[in-house]
């Protein structure tokens, strides 16, 4: 991430903006070293500084990088969504990088994601898909939640869904959120972390 030292805050914001050609609006910084001078002489304020596009070549860079280790040739996609990205990857032999019910690409969302948030110490939503499983994968998790949640307004008895990862548990939230008599939950930890469907009466 670069570096640009000027005399106060506003100067060395306005001097990385335009090196990065942007607006103040699209910056992201970090101040690293403020030093105060005499009588205002010597005055220096440190920042590193980034936008959208150098998080976007950084995701380009690790993964070209993580992929060449594992001797895999991949075509790689990124388009910028809600405070963050999606990347659409696509191999030779998609089904061993999405894994058995898609933990391998979970893992992989999960490193990719955390070097992404540590590098720029900023937490980003990172969505990363291998020809479109996870959209697949959310169509089937909705229609399977809202199938449940009928099943438990009809009988009034809760259930209790596999663990699953965080952004499918998202989905199901969403889905539900105002589904009528029906209240959803997070418990457990870790692997094990699920959703329970529960029944409410109205209010």
């Amino acid at each position: 991430m670069k570096q640009y030292t000027a005399k106060n805050l506003n100067d060395v914001l306005a001097l990385a903006a335009q090196d990065k050609n942007c607006s103040l609006e699209d910056l992201n910084y970090e101040i690293i070293e403020e030093k105060k001078g005499i009588l205002g002489i010597g005055n220096s304020v440190t920042i590193k500084a980034y936008t959208l596009n150098d998080v976007k070549e950084f995701l380009f860079d690790y993964l070209g990088n993580f992929f060449t280790e594992i001797d895999y040739e991949i075509e790689v996609e990124i388009t910028e969504i809600e405070n963050g990205f999606k990347v659409k990857l696509n191999s030779d032999n998609n089904a061993k990088l999405i894994g058995h019910n898609g933990r391998t690409l979970h893992a992989i969302n999960t490193v990719v994601k955390s070097a992404v948030n540590n590098y720029f110490k900023k937490k980003y939503n990172l969505l990363i898909d291998i020809n479109n499983y996870k959209d697949e994968r959310y169509k089937k998790v909705k229609s399977m939640a809202i199938r449940i949640a009928k099943n438990v307004k009809r009988t009034k008895i809760d259930a209790v869904l596999d663990p699953m990862p965080n952004d499918e548990r998202k989905i199901i939230h969403q889905a539900l959120t105002n589904f009528e008599n029906i209240k959803t939950e997070s418990e457990g930890e870790g692997k094990n972390r699920h959703l329970k469907i529960m029944y409410v009466e109205s209010k």
